[in-house]
């Protein structure tokens, strides 16, 4: 592959961390190598003029490029590891002993202790890691003991050993490192409470933990124990600090087999990772181009996907994970699940994040994808972000606007493949709500707007997004399911902290503050709110200048109804002759508006 050709096909790589490998042209792997991003870091071996001759030999045999998403640049440097040591491949660096990154274990014994290892056995204790960083899992491991004095020694301590040897307290006790149980002062109860905090903070489970802490820092300052507090508080900036570990490498998973579903128009992507003694060893995505004409079932997709997989690497799983069921079993006495938490959870999250790069390579050809628009990239993003089934080509938002209690008016903005399309947009003033009633005024709005598009076969969106918290959320959720509509996804977007809600859901959704997602989020709210002020505005206006009509001797509400449904504003009736206002309300009555204009001393207010 030269330049010319790799530039076809660089923007279809995408700037996330990874593993990327490299092929030639009877399809033999030649490289694997990672980066914290695939995309500038494998240009440079295309666009680097002053590579060593090894590499630019290399170079000029690839044909194929391959690429493996991942979450940090932690787990990229873990998966090629593994793939490293299991493909061998000819421009890497053979990687032949058995050295491998260190592991923190609880050893299955009674009084556990916390050590540091590189082999990972079957022999009940609880291994965490790996850890790429030797002296970070060393900080790890003197934090712990920092937080819990767990014992240190290699002494056997079972019951009947403790009170035949009767050992005495060491050194680490008069520290206040260890509360010797050796020596019968802590019992195994109060030490598996020790054993069992140490396992959730290596775990990355740590919100329990900190939110005991805080209550035992509460506590401390009321007692006026400030040293205690002090203490106290610095273990909890401590556990803050500390990130949970990898996704890629699990000593939890033995043989497990990850498959996800993305779909977009006529295209679809599964990708699939195999997981083997608990690190992913294989990667492959599968395409699928769909007849316009032809609604593919994703169940269906997927079986077929999975028989599709399993035939081309001879390899039936012992294991199933997902993000879409199949729709008949493919394998013989084998289920496949969708995992709701857990390492199961984060893989399958994993390979859909991988269906989802690759899917965007499938949107357009090689000679657009240099050009390939912001929009499908976006709207992919907000499916994987917002966790839709499908991806929100269209999407709708709403607000409500009034002036003190009066004058309600509701606004709805409608977004056209990230764009906001002007031509859809549409305004309600509110008939049945009345005062400052957001609610009423929310489920009014959505009951009218999609009844009417019912009744007209109209399109319904992808996502409906709500300018409010639960409240509004909730009013209209109970409007969309009255009118059989309990499946378009629903989204609040809340001003305080920029909060994502969901109908069900207690707990709000919080997105980073530079994610595409809230930000295309932010610019339809905002939208929203910037229509239906303006036309507020105009209406309030308009209420003003028929004010002005109806001050003039003679005139009545019914003459100024009729009077600025003809000319539009007051201006216009003030600018119109005898002739044009003779039309709307008559010769007699014209002669008196006329006169009374001339004898006003005030002029039309635009």
């Amino acid at each position: 592959m030269d330049n010319e050709g790799f530039k076809q096909v660089e923007y279809s790589i995408p700037e996330s961390p990874g593993v990327y490998r490299y092929f030639d042209k009877n399809e033999a792997l030649l490289y694997v190598g990672k980066a914290k991003n695939l995309r500038k870091r494998v240009s440079q071996y295309f666009l680097e003029q002053r590579s060593p001759n090894r590499i630019r030999l290399m170079v000029r045999l690839i044909h194929r490029i391959e690429f493996t998403v991942v979450d940090t640049e932690h787990d990229a440097l873990l998966l090629e590891n593994v793939l490293i040591k299991k493909l061998q491949p000819r421009y890497n660096i053979r990687l032949k002993d058995d050295k491998t990154y260190p592991f923190l274990v609880l050893r299955n014994e009674h009084f556990p202790r916390l050590e540091v290892t590189r082999k990972v056995q079957k022999d009940g204790a609880r291994y965490f890691g790996p850890y790429t960083s030797p002296p970070a899992m060393y900080t790890l491991l003197e934090l712990v003991r920092r937080l819990y004095p767990l014992r240190t020694c290699a002494l056997l301590l079972s019951p009947s050993n403790i009170k035949k040897a009767g050992y005495r307290p060491c050194l680490e006790y008069q520290l206040g490192n260890c509360k010797a149980p050796c020596a019968g002062l802590q019992n195994e109860e109060e030490y598996r409470e020790l054993t069992e905090a140490v396992h959730q903070l290596l775990k990355g489970n740590l919100g329990g933990l900190i939110k005991s802490l805080r209550v035992q820092l509460q506590e401390a300052v009321k007692r006026l124990a400030f040293e205690e507090a002090h203490r106290i508080k610095e273990q909890v900036e401590m556990l803050e600090k500390y990130q949970a570990r990898s996704t890629v490498v699990s000593t939890k998973i033995h043989d497990l087999d990850a498959y996800a579903l993305a779909r977009h128009r006529d295209r679809a992507v599964v990708n699939h990772l195999h997981v083997l003694n608990g690190a992913v060893v294989r990667s492959y995505n599968l395409e699928f181009r769909l007849a316009l004409e032809d609604e593919e079932d994703s169940s269906r997709l997927m079986a077929q996907a999975m028989l599709e997989i399993a035939e081309r690497y001879r390899h039936e799983p012992r294991e199933i994970v997902c993000n879409v069921l199949p729709d008949s079993p493919p394998f013989p006495g084998v289920r496949a699940r969708i995992p709701a938490s857990g390492d199961p959870k984060k893989l399958v999250d994993l390979s859909l994040k991988n269906a989802f790069f690759c899917l965007q390579e499938t949107l357009k050809t090689p000679d657009q994808r240099q050009n390939a628009t912001r929009s499908d990239r976006l709207l992919l993003q907000v499916q994987k972000d917002l966790q839709l089934k499908e991806v929100p080509s269209l999407m709708e938002c709403f607000d409500n606007s009034h002036f003190q209690g009066s004058q309600t008016v509701s606004s709805c903005v409608v977004f056209r493949n990230g764009r906001p399309s002007k031509r859809d947009y549409r305004l309600f003033n509110q008939r049945d709500s009345a005062g400052i009633d957001d609610f009423a005024s929310m489920h009014e709005v959505i009951t009218r707007r999609y009844s009417r598009i019912l009744a007209e076969g109209g399109e319904l969106p992808g996502l409906v997004v709500i300018d409010g918290g639960k409240g509004q959320l909730s009013a209209a959720r109970e409007a969309m399911t009255a009118l059989g509509l309990g499946d378009v996804p629903l989204i609040g977007i809340a001003k305080r902290l920029e909060a994502l809600f969901r109908p069900g859901d207690p707990h709000p959704l919080m997105l980073d503050k530079k994610s595409p997602t809230l930000r295309l989020l932010q610019q339809m709210r905002d939208e929203a709110h910037r229509f239906g002020l303006n036309h507020h505005r105009r209406r309030r206006s308009k209420s003003n200048t028929a004010s002005e009509l109806v001050n003039l001797p003679g005139v009545g509400p019914v003459t100024v109804r009729k009077l600025l449904e003809a000319f539009g504003s007051a201006e216009q009736v003030y600018l119109a002759d005898t002739e044009a206002l003779a039309l709307v309300v008559g010769p007699s009555m014209a002669s008196k508006i006329l006169a009374a204009i001339k004898g006003s001393q005030e002029g039309p207010k635009a």
